[in-house]
């Protein structure tokens, strides 16, 4: 896949999740944080006034430190979309 299919791919999964009305599994947001966060070069933690949130993403980044940008995408891509194939 080029890297514009890549981007517009990955736009489009981004909008396609933020349009999403329904509650996400939890851990499924947690993945998709960390393939974000990575997709866009930005890891650091956001900010939260809970301290178990704030472990549960540390953790997700680390678990996907060896994710290049592109492979980030990929993933949020795949994860994406499988979830709307098999969700009920």
């Amino acid at each position: 896949m080029s890297q514009d299919a890549l981007d517009k791919a990955f736009k489009e999964a981004v909008d396609g999740i933020n349009a999403h009305t329904e509650p996400f599994p939890a851990d499924f947001l947690l993945r998709l944080y960390a393939y974000y966060k990575r997709a866009t070069n930005n890891p650091e933690t956001s900010k939260s006034s809970n301290p178990l949130i704030v472990a549960f993403k540390t953790n997700a980044l680390f678990q996907s430190t060896d994710l290049s940008p592109q492979q980030a995408k990929q993933k949020y891509i795949d994860t994406v979309n499988h979830y709307f194939l098999y969700r009920k």
